[in-house]
């Protein structure tokens, strides 16, 4: 289909700083975007999950950001911006000419099935020598090739992966229980190889690294060697250090085998155990909420589900949508025991748990274990691995600068989960298990190591999550003294506010987009609303970040 120019719209209806969707041909969309008396025109729709960008913030230094998960792309070039974005957009030539906006596009990548480009340095031309090194096979290491790409790396990419797929969206791993790795793959094995260049050797484990050797040993015995090393092995899922916590239907939540496992241990009749009250646990606990369940019990250490990180009051109201559904909470209380059962010792039939009201025996089909994860850098510690004596705090969690460079090492950089990183704003070193922060890491290191200049690493981490409603999280550093809530969280619609310092730290919202992305970008530009602004009624929304930076903090 050749390429055509259309008017699409009268100037005068773009107004500074607004986006709005515009029809192309009758059938597919372009976004118009203006920021002073410029006009872009890029595809109308987020290439994550297809969310419309034209409902998401604009910002004067030509970021949009989509309204659902915080990715986000240059609106002059259309290129990747932020995480979870997996492709960059089309990027259009716009242009006035009496009184009317003319874009000039393919009608085809104005469709939403085709608004996505490929990197622009793909498979063809890459050059030799030892390259990039890639262990793990996540989120981290799937945008880190994107990023190296699309900042104009043509070495050659190495990605050592215990996985027996490509890189997969793991969050519908426990929010859909999704079994098949094929259908959540951001590409396949195939597609690293033959578009992106990539030697994706799946099914291997790596025994350690000899960081001043420059290369890393398999549990075979080969060894690879590499030029520049990003660790990316994420967390290993954590168990109770309890008696009955390895039975065989205790499960825990990581990869495709763990949901394929969960998946057929909870079916109709079947009764279940959630231990944990957090994010993933939760996730699953909606995921099998329609199944006909026997009986779902939930065992928290808090007294509503997410307390240390939303607060009671959002706890609260998230709790009783569960309660809702059918799931029975047994809260500050701690599981003392899993029972094998008679008949098979080597699964569990109960659960015992001890709060202040005593010991309760909750029986058990399955059990899900769902109390966080260490950082899986084993294969770092000891003799075997060398330069790592210092890199390692004591959790196993690696100490990187704010450029993502591990500590003391040259040329090595860890990302995602195991990342111990100084946190934008406050440096203040945290460890953060957010799939999309792991994704925008991923994008950093890829970029300082494509264009050999070191930039730090200021994104303000984002998350989600399916909780009968979605919950948008944006937020730096850890703890608050106080909440701000805009709504009610028991009708699952609200924005809450968190407070530390007299300062607003994070904002999560439910039903209220784009709250999160604009909060996000607040915080990233340091304009944020104080405290006393939001509780006289301050609308975050209202604050002007399309037309003036002039007070701006930009940080990235």
């Amino acid at each position: 289909m050749s390429t055509k120019t259309i008017a699409v719209l009268d100037e005068s209806e773009l107004k500074d700083g607004e986006l709005k969707q515009v029809d192309f041909e009758g059938e597919g969309k372009v976004l118009l975007s203006r920021l002073g008396d410029k006009i872009h025109a890029t595809s109308a729709f987020c290439t994550h999950y297809g969310a419309p960008l034209a409902k998401g913030v604009l910002t004067s230094d030509g970021r949009v950001v989509c309204p659902w998960h915080g990715a986000c792309f240059n609106v002059c070039t259309g290129d990747i911006e932020d995480a979870p974005a997996p492709m960059a957009i089309h990027s259009f030539k716009a242009h006035v000419a009496d009184g009317k906006i003319h874009v000039t596009a393919n009608p085809s990548d104005t469709l939403k099935n085709n608004m996505s480009r490929q990197p622009k340095l793909l498979a063809t031309g890459v050059s030799g020598g030892k390259g990039v090194v890639i262990v793990g096979g996540g989120s981290g290491t799937f945008h880190c090739i994107e990023s190296l790409r699309e900042h104009g790396f043509s070495g050659p990419i190495t990605v050592l992966s215990k996985e027996s797929y490509g890189p997969i969206d793991r969050t519908k791993l426990s929010k859909a229980l999704i079994t098949d790795p094929a259908k959540i793959e951001w590409r396949s094995p195939a597609d690293l190889k033959t578009k992106y260049g990539v030697n994706l050797r799946t099914s291997v484990q790596v025994e350690s690294v000899d960081a001043p050797g420059k290369n890393v040993r398999l549990t075979d015995g080969t060894t690879v060697p590499y030029e520049t090393l990003v660790l990316a092995t994420g967390g290993l899922p954590r168990r109770l250090p309890i008696e009955g916590a390895s039975l065989s239907n205790v499960y825990t939540m990581r990869g495709v085998e763990d949901a394929k496992k969960i998946d057929a241990a909870c079916q109709e009749g079947k009764r279940l155990v959630v231990i944990g009250s957090s994010f993933i646990s939760m996730e699953l606990v909606v995921a099998v909420s329609s199944r006909k369940l026997a009986s779902t019990d939930v065992v928290g250490q808090d007294s509503v589900p997410f307390e240390s990180v939303l607060g009671k009051e959002v706890g609260r109201g998230l709790m009783k949508f569960h309660e809702s559904k059918g799931a029975h909470f047994h809260m500050n209380a701690q599981v003392t025991r899993i029972v094998p059962s008679p008949d098979d010792a080597s699964r569990a039939a109960a659960v015992v748990v001890k709060s202040s009201a005593g010991e309760r025996t909750l029986p058990a089909d399955a059990v899900i274990m769902g109390v966080g994860v260490a950082p899986a850098t084993e294969f770092l510690k000891g003799g075997l691995s060398k330069g790592f004596e210092n890199a390692l705090d004591k959790s196993g969690a690696v100490l990187v600068d704010e450029y993502l460079r591990v500590k003391g090492l040259e040329g090595v950089y860890a990302i995602g989960d195991i990342a111990m990183y100084p946190q934008p704003g406050t440096g203040e070193l945290r460890r953060i298990e957010h799939w999309n922060v792991a994704g925008n890491q991923g994008r950093a290191a890829g970029k300082t190591i494509a264009e050999g200049k070191a930039q730090p690493f200021v994104k303000i981490p984002v998350f989600w999550s399916a909780q009968g409603q979605q919950l948008r999280y944006c937020g730096v550093g850890a703890g608050f003294e106080d909440v701000i809530i805009d709504g009610n969280p028991d009708e699952m619609k609200f924005a809450a506010y968190y407070v530390k310092d007299d300062k607003v730290v994070a904002v999560a919202s439910m039903q209220k987009d784009p709250v999160v992305s604009k909060a996000s970008e607040l915080l990233r530009l340091g304009l944020m609303p104080s405290p006393a602004e939001l509780r006289a009624g301050k609308d975050i929304l209202s604050v002007d970040i399309q037309t003036v930076v002039s007070r701006a903090k930009v940080v990235s």
